[in-house]
């Protein structure tokens, strides 16, 4: 059920955490991090990987970054830390994986005649996708929309929109589904469920922990959605994740 008014804030963490043993799922750009103008544009804070490797210690390892980024990209930019990491939406789920994904050759070129058109576009390879970041140019969103969906139906992907960024990527990968599969096992299992999220594709994380007897939070400006709270920004996160 989406909820188009205004959410309260959360309860603290350790309250939460007082009533019931919690499971945390947290996105990455947008939650963790600021957006930036591009992917390689972000700043992660000096405390993150220390906070975050204190809460898998305090939540006895119920902690996992959900992301439509790479899990090798989110290790680059977290270091070595000792924390489960899901990537690409959902279809890389502890370990990173390699390669990068095929297209025919009739995708390649409708690429090639976007990016031609539109030379600021910026295109991301991913081990199981490719994501086309309109950001630099706003007035190519029409066309990115067409290509992309031409393009997921052509490949038999689905296509996921972002802020400023559409993906294409295994129709069976979502974060909601990663999520449950995670909460189907150890540590998981039979812990109340929290999803901190800013984009519509944290929405499926935000059914599937409320499905479980969690809760959502959106991160962000209020839009329809189907969390129960909000945060207002990355550094509002980084305040409640404060045991």
């Amino acid at each position: 059920m989406h909820k188009s008014i205004d959410l309260p804030p959360p309860p603290p963490l350790a309250e939460l955490a007082a009533r019931n043993p919690l499971a945390l799922f947290l996105d990455f750009d947008g939650t963790l991090v600021e957006i930036a103008d591009t992917p390689d544009g972000i700043h992660v804070p000096d405390g993150l990987p220390a906070q975050l490797v204190a809460l898998r210690r305090a939540l006895d390892g119920r902690i996992a970054i959900v992301s439509g980024r790479a899990i090798a990209d989110i290790q680059s930019w977290l270091g070595p830390i000792d924390l489960l990491m899901v990537g690409s939406h959902g279809a890389e789920i502890g370990e990173p994986a390699t390669g990068a994904a095929i297209l025919s050759d009739a995708s390649r070129a409708a690429l090639a005649a976007l990016t031609a058109a539109w030379p600021r576009l910026l295109v991301e390879t991913k081990p199981h996708g490719i994501a086309v970041h309109y950001r630099p140019e706003p007035e190519a969103a029409p066309a990115v929309f067409t290509v992309m969906d031409d393009m997921a139906a052509r490949e038999g992907l689905a296509a996921r929109r972002g802020k400023m960024v559409v993906e294409l990527g295994p129709k069976s990968a979502n974060k909601g589904a990663a999520v449950a599969r995670l909460m189907a096992a150890p540590p998981f299992a039979d812990a109340q469920p929290i999803f901190i999220g800013d984009d519509r594709t944290d929405e499926d994380g935000f059914v599937a922990v409320a499905t479980a007897g969690g809760h959502g939070i959106l991160v962000g400006a209020p839009h329809p959605t189907a969390a129960d709270y909000r945060l207002a920004d990355p550094e509002a996160v980084h305040r409640w994740l404060m045991l």
